[in-house]
């Protein structure tokens, strides 16, 4: 009989002890986990502080007894794994209750401590609560009594997630971003939508926020603003929990994931590695990166659950598709963005559209803000990110499926995608965005909101194509009006002109540009139209 021990019982580990059991009767599994708790959905628990879930119990999945009953499975709570003896093949095992210690030997070992939080060298910050445990998150419920106002630190999604539910209990929320934008996934101009939305939902969002002080009432930031705040949380972000690997002396990456091979194996061929301690590989550009993302750890779980057992297979690269909801919108991504693309010197197409979630004409329709970015050389998708109140679930999928498929953005346009009125539209905005890359692909041009001031200093004419009513109501400074339905006659007035064209989301901007080419001028479009533009240049 083998014995497997596992270091983590949730996400990842909870997943690989499950799988040996389904693959192999009679291994002794053991399963230890720091906390007193195994299997508890820790991406419920912003949820559970807003009273989404009401009962605590909703988010404990399993018990060390449950897993006993069921699997056959040893899991220890509120043990604590030290003192790997990689030549003896033992693990060192510490209640934290008792001390108790015993020395474990292992035939396979697996290493699934997750992540910790980021804590900062701030003043005060030993008063500042984090979320990633049942413990934490029964410590700031306790908290809760009574306080009326939240400080924040950090813009990303767990930041987001709490300052909606803690917003839902009538707590005034600030949240305190370092960037220059909150969700750094996301480019500015999508990231925009993300903070209006919850700016008109009573939260305030401070982004170049460099906090400097936290006492028992307040945060102090460098520009020397004060923020109310009779809670804080840290959401700054995690770290690989890598110690143990270290320790052992693993291999760890620059960044500190454990360095794992495509079947999670770590330096140590009797050692593997999976969730957000481990590294993976990115699907674009194949290069190490961090992923702490519970589906990627359920799947590696499984895998290695395989490997341990005997049969071959390979991990994929990750393409780190991800979602948060706050107050109803949705904001998903997948793959690179576009500044991430920039800063590889990546030659890239970027396209921007805004269409509606579904069939205008049917009830209910919202609008959804849809980017691509595609590879200029082969077409290839890198990155996609949606923002809106319904359907943006579905495209992103759409499109992460496309990429792990091998599809390119022109390849959109074929997709055949369910299709009624209360759903979609005969032209989903997955299709539309394949057919404006095969526009570009053969040919068009357009130019992005960042690039107009450029545009113009060299020499470009701004031109909106929009009604006049719309001109009037606001246009991008230095514009001159022509409706599109009036081009046919006034193409005269840009006769040896270079024309930069945009209405409101594209679509007119691209009939003009049609037509501007077809009749000997040199054109353009603005891509995603002066509402991309504004969406970044009007506050």
């Amino acid at each position: 009989m083998t014995t497997t021990v596992i270091v983590g019982g949730v996400a990842g580990g909870m997943s690989t002890a499950t799988r040996l059991r389904r693959r192999d009767e009679k291994m002794e599994i053991i399963v230890v986990e720091a906390s007193g708790y195994v299997s508890f959905a820790n991406c419920g628990l912003p949820y559970y502080l807003g009273d989404v879930i009401e009962d605590r119990d909703e988010l404990l999945l399993q018990s060390p007894e449950s897993l006993k009953a069921r699997f056959n499975l040893d899991v220890r709570v509120n043990t604590r794994a030290s003192d790997i003896d990689r030549a003896a093949q033992t693990i060192a095992l510490t209640n934290t209750l008792t001390g108790e210690r015993v020395t474990q030997a292992y035939d396979h070992l697996v290493l699934s401590p997750g992540a910790a939080p980021v804590t900062p060298n701030i003043p005060g910050i030993e008063k500042a609560h984090t979320l990633r445990t049942v413990e934490d998150v029964d410590r700031i419920t306790a908290a809760l009594a009574g306080m009326e106002t939240a400080a924040l630190i950090g813009g990303g999604f767990i930041g987001l997630e709490l300052a909606e539910n803690l917003a839902h209990r009538g707590i005034d929320v600030t949240v305190l971003e370092f960037s220059e934008q909150i969700m750094a996934p996301l480019d500015p101009e999508m990231a925009i939508y993300v903070q209006r939305h919850l700016e008109n939902n009573g939260v305030t969002v401070l982004t170049g926020a460099d906090t400097v002080n936290i006492t028992d009432k307040q945060v102090e930031l460098r520009d020397g603003r004060v923020i109310p705040a009779d809670l804080v949380v840290a959401a700054i972000g995690v770290r690989p929990a890598s110690e143990l690997a270290a320790e052992a002396g693993l291999e760890v990456g620059e960044r500190g994931g454990i360095v794992v091979d495509d079947a999670q194996r770590t330096s140590d061929p009797a050692i593997f590695a999976l969730g957000d301690a481990a590294e993976k590989r990115d699907a674009v550009s194949g290069d190490a990166t961090l992923v702490p993302l519970a589906q990627t750890a359920n799947r590696h779980g499984r895998l290695i659950a395989d490997v341990i057992t005997g049969r071959k297979t390979t991990s994929q690269k990750t393409l780190g598709t991800a979602i948060v909801g706050v107050f109803g919108l949705q904001a998903a991504s997948v793959g690179w963005s576009e500044k991430r693309a920039r800063a590889a010197e990546r030659d890239i197409r970027v396209i921007h559209l805004h269409p509606q979630d579904h069939a205008g004409y049917y009830p209910g329709s919202s609008q959804i803000h849809l980017k691509l970015v595609v590879d200029a050389a082969d077409d290839a998708i890198l990155g996609a990110q949606v923002v809106g109140e319904a359907g943006a679930d579905k495209r992103i999928d759409v499109i992460a499926t496309a990429m792990r498929g091998g599809l390119t953005a022109s390849d959109l346009a074929d997709l055949e995608l369910a299709y009624a009125p209360q759903f979609g539209s005969a032209k989903d905005p997955v299709n539309m965005a394949g057919f404006i890359a095969d526009n570009l692909a053969n040919g068009e041009k357009t130019a992005q909101y960042h690039e107009v001031e450029q545009a113009v200093a060299d020499g470009w004419t701004l031109v909106d194509v929009r009604s006049e009513g719309e001109f009037a109501r606001g246009t991008i400074p230095g514009a001159v009006n022509i409706p599109v339905d009036d081009l046919h006659g006034r193409m005269d007035e840009l006769a040896d002109q270079k024309v930069l064209a945009f209405c409101r989301v594209g679509q007119r901007g691209h009939v003009a540009v049609s037509l501007l080419e077809n009749s000997g001028v040199e054109a353009a479009n603005l891509d995603g139209g002066y509402l991309t533009w504004s969406a970044v240049n009007i506050h």
